[in-house]
């Protein structure tokens, strides 16, 4: 039987909407819809679908008055998504309308945000090192903390009794939730952490450092299993696939880089016009959306902005 190589035949989509630089990607619960959100002061709503080739209807989230930094949707909910931005606020909004349901003013300029994966909780980080915790129902803040040091993305562990934080020293703080307790200080790297993601099946998380690593953990014995060593620039963003089997991490290396989570081992590299900011997996396809900014086309002196998605053939256990 001849060997099928893997990711031999790619097919993109490239979608372009936004009027400035994109920072953040993310696909609703059910992979139908991807959110983007964009120094243009926006967030658009893309409808998907992985195997359709018709046209793409998208919708726009209008209402922030500075950069939309990140977004992410509710774990439960198809339709609801939380945008963070510059201007100081938190938004919830209906993707089927596009209108603001809630908003919230915090206290600095806003850069990440996460749910909690019983959709109960939103947290929020800003410049300012200051983490928010946000009731979804009421819409208020239940928690605030400031750090004396650099705090970066935020994440949850999936049973949401864990919360983790990536730090400018490097380290990964782990607090107990919801008493944000501290449990832990795991030394990942030697230079700052700039981004977290978790495994979907609950073993491991991975962090992307300034130092062009990748570092995956157990995260039971927070002990480190493997590094991915394939990019050269700071790390930017990172993701693991629907299964946990593959992660996708990107920097300013001009590719996005594909890897086996159980061997370390690069399988692909998917070519880029410039740095990316934001890959997400899609939560039930292995569908790859990625964004950031595209050189500027010099006849018509005019810079597009996009984000792609990437459709991946099944991959064989023999392959990995």
């Amino acid at each position: 039987m001849e060997e099928t190589i893997p990711f031999k035949n790619l097919h993109s989509r490239e979608y372009q909407g936004h009027k400035k630089k994109v920072h953040s990607v993310a696909w609703n619960c059910t992979g139908t819809k991807l959110a983007s959100g964009s120094v243009d002061q926006t967030a658009r709503v893309w409808l998907i679908e992985p195997h359709g080739h018709g046209k793409i209807k998208d919708i726009e989230l209008k209402g922030h008055t500075d950069s939309v930094d990140q977004l992410c949707w509710d774990p439960k909910h198809t339709d609801l998504i939380a945008t963070a931005s510059g201007d100081k606020t938190v938004r919830l909004w209906d993707a089927r309308s596009g209108k603001c349901s809630q908003q919230a003013e915090l206290s600095g300029e806003n850069i990440n945000i996460t749910y909690r994966p019983d959709g109960t909780h939103v947290a929020v980080g800003n410049r300012d090192d200051e983490l928010t915790i946000l009731d979804v129902r009421k819409f208020k803040p239940i928690h605030r903390r400031k750090f004396n040091y650099e705090v970066n993305e935020i994440a949850w562990n999936m049973t949401g009794e864990m919360f983790l934080l990536t730090t400018g020293n490097g380290t990964v703080e782990v607090l107990a939730y919801p008493s944000l307790r501290p449990l832990d200080t795991v030394v990942a790297h030697t230079a700052g952490c700039y981004c977290i993601a978790i495994d979907p099946k609950g073993r491991y998380f991975a962090v992307g450092s300034a130092d062009s690593l990748v570092s995956l953990w157990d995260i039971s014995e927070m002990l480190c299993v493997r590094t991915f060593t394939k990019l050269e620039w700071p790390v930017r963003t990172i993701s693991f696939n629907h299964t946990g089997d593959y992660i996708a991490s990107a920097s300013e290396d001009l590719f996005v880089d594909i890897s086996n989570v159980h061997t370390g081992r690069s399988l692909h590299q998917i070519p880029c016009k410039a740095a990316m900011n934001s890959v997400e997996w899609n939560p039930k396809y292995n569908l790859l959306a990625y964004a950031g900014m595209i050189r500027p086309n010099i006849r018509l002196m005019k810079v597009f902005f996009e984000y792609l998605a990437l459709r991946i053939p099944k991959l064989y256990q023999s392959l990995g």
